[in-house]
């Protein structure tokens, strides 16, 4: 059975990146226009002529947000559950090659997370680790999906790849969804970012949301890390990615993240930079190019850019996060895998939100959005 990476090598990175540059203003008044945009309506809308309608965009976007969600946003919360790691990436605070301590929670100290998390009032958890298999393997996030489940409404996670029978048997302990990003679908690029580990292997993780697929997961989450390639074409092919997948695996529910690189033990600067004004265009125009899919917003972005963003595109944001494990309670100290930007608490994230209108979800939308 063919997966997505037969369809993405009939693409050239160039070719596709000289053609979204090539979009002119007529391209983007028709896109803007139109009720259903396809992929060169996506192209017009990331290209630099969409510039002088960014206004008109975010007014497109906003109302549209609102049809299909109405005046709400879902509140998660991410737990670091190990910064182990056997992967060299160039842009991670858990490389391999980085000397940092490293820990792997224990029972006892994930339910002690958990409680900080479940006072605060968060029903859905996302479980991070980094990719080292002997210690945070499969039973590991096994034993702490079914260890936490009965506390949380859905739980979501962020760890290494796995295959189609390993997500399976996670789905039947209680797993609700999978982010996983390409970080870049440039694929020399891509190389030199992960030279060594299993992360390494460009088509297994190209291919995981195939997998994914067909483990009958509830929920994937997609996304590319911007600052590694030009944002423009990783977006368009995460775009590509999305609508294959929509088709194939047409049961499964979808998220688009927005991480730019952000500062870490190791410090990789930006090989393109992505400015406030680019990434309010793109998610402006992947609500544009999907009114339904979910568009999530983390706390490496800063307080001012998510107090603006949060009504004009985004349904699901994080708060108080620590990207350390053990960073709520056990160990607060322990080393970041990125430094985050909005530092605020739970209550003043929710008290924000209240204050723009919108209603905090904890749980699941209601369904009367959907």
């Amino acid at each position: 059975m063919s997966t997505f990476t037969t369809l993405f090598d009939t693409y050239n990175w160039d070719a596709t990146l000289s053609s979204i540059f090539n979009k002119t203003t007529s391209d983007v008044e028709q896109a803007l226009v139109k009720d259903k945009r396809n992929l060169e309506d996506f192209k017009a809308l990331i290209s630099p002529e969409a510039k002088p309608f960014l206004e008109q965009m975010a007014q497109k976007s906003k109302a549209l947000t609102k049809k299909r969600f109405g005046n709400t946003i879902q509140m998660y919360a991410p737990m670091y559950l190990s910064n182990e790691c056997q992967n060299i990436c160039t842009y991670c605070g858990f490389s391999l090659t980085n000397k940092i301590a490293r820990r792997t929670l224990t029972n006892t100290e994930i339910l002690k997370e958990v409680s900080f998390l479940k006072a605060k009032g968060y029903d859905h958890i996302l479980l991070v680790t980094g990719e080292a298999n002997q210690t945070v393997g499969v039973d590991y996030i096994k034993n702490a999906i079914q260890l936490i489940r009965s506390q949380f409404s859905n739980i979501t996670i962020e760890i290494q790849p796995l295959d189609q029978n390993e997500y399976e048997l996670l789905i039947e302990s209680g797993l609700y969804a999978v982010l996983v990003y390409q970080e870049t679908y440039h694929r020399e690029e891509y190389k030199k970012h992960h030279p060594k580990g299993k992360k390494s292997n460009f088509n297994y993780r190209l291919e995981t949301p195939d997998r994914l697929g067909k483990a009958g997961i509830h929920k994937i989450g997609l996304g590319a890390l911007f600052g590694l390639e030009d944002w423009r074409a990783d977006s368009f092919f995460t775009a590509l990615h999305l609508k294959y997948l929509q088709k194939t695996y047409w049961k499964t529910k979808y998220s688009i993240s927005f991480p730019r690189l952000r500062p870490h033990s190791g410090g990789l600067e930006p090989k393109v930079e992505m400015t406030d004004a680019d990434l309010v265009q793109l998610i402006c125009a992947f609500r544009l190019f999907d009114e339904d899919v979910e568009l999530s917003m983390s706390t490496r972005e800063s307080e001012v850019f998510r107090d603006n963003i949060v009504n004009l595109g985004a349904t699901s944001i994080s708060a108080e996060s620590k990207t350390n494990p053990g960073g709520y309670t056990v160990d607060p100290q322990s080393l970041e895998q990125f430094e985050i930007s909005d530092e605020r608490s739970t209550e003043e994230i929710v008290q924000m939100l209240k204050n723009q209108g919108l209603e905090v979800v904890w749980k699941d939308w209601d369904k009367t959005y959907f």
